[in-house]
């Protein structure tokens, strides 16, 4: 059974937030492009993918597990921003904004899980 992740506003949500790290990431130092720029951008990219490779899946029990791995890398990214404002590279007001659409993408990643295994 496939369904639409353009539905979703889970995947919105994580799709506008891919968008907004390579913009936060876009001033990281150079030193920087093949560490915590490109994993930052990869996890928050994995996010994404893997609310839209669940749902072209079969069954609910797999949809649920990459909906999983898709709240796993939301929570990477989640740390990732939070330790590039520590080193200097994030100023806190964007920081604060990143971590906290991440957390809203999260619970909402897991409402939608919840609500599948109860189905």
């Amino acid at each position: 059974m496939s369904r639409d992740h353009r539905k979703l506003r889970v995947f919105a949500m994580s799709d506008a937030l891919v968008v907004d790290i390579y913009k936060a990431t876009k001033t990281f130092p150079a030193d920087e492009r093949f560490g915590l720029q490109s994993q930052m951008r990869r996890a928050a990219i994995s996010a994404a993918s893997n609310i839209v490779e669940g749902s072209a899946r079969r069954t609910t029990s797999e949809y649920v597990n990459f909906l999983n791995v898709a709240n796993g890398s939301a929570a990477e990214v989640r740390y990732l921003v939070d330790l590039s404002e520590r080193l200097g590279y994030l100023p806190p007001t964007s920081s604060e904004h990143l971590v906290l659409r991440y957390s809203d993408l999260m619970k909402g990643l897991q409402k939608l899980m919840s609500t599948l295994e109860s189905a």
